[in-house]
């Protein structure tokens, strides 16, 4: 059996969220989901938080401001930040260009999303 590599072109699915956000499901089961996710310039997702999850987010272009429990954090390109369960929080991008940053649940945050 073979690994498989994973490209934007190639992925499970792709979807579009908020305002005009796109994202690429890479790996989506209960245990796991790793995903690219595209905002672009001044967009914002809705404040929410996940009973189970552990969310990663580590930026590849642009940057991001995330709240969370209130407080922001910038960061750039090859920084990543660690949302646990229960922490409110939202990823926006205040910036005239495009952000893009890999996001990956564990375990998945399929059903374990309430938004605020």
């Amino acid at each position: 059996m073979s690994n498989p590599v994973f490209s934007r072109s190639e992925c499970l699915s792709q979807y579009r969220w908020g305002d005009d956000c796109h994202g690429w499901n890479f790996v989506d089961t209960d245990e796991l989901s790793v995903k690219q996710e595209l905002m672009p310039p001044d967009t914002a997702e809705q404040l929410h938080y996940h009973e189970k999850a552990t969310q990663m987010f580590f930026i590849l272009k642009g940057r991001a401001i995330m709240t969370i429990d209130g407080v922001e954090s910038m960061l750039k390109p090859e920084q990543g930040i660690l949302i646990l369960p229960g922490q409110k929080h939202f990823i926006s991008n205040k910036d005239q260009a495009d952000l893009e940053f890999i996001l990956y649940s564990y375990p998945s945050t399929k059903n374990d999303r309430i938004n605020l």
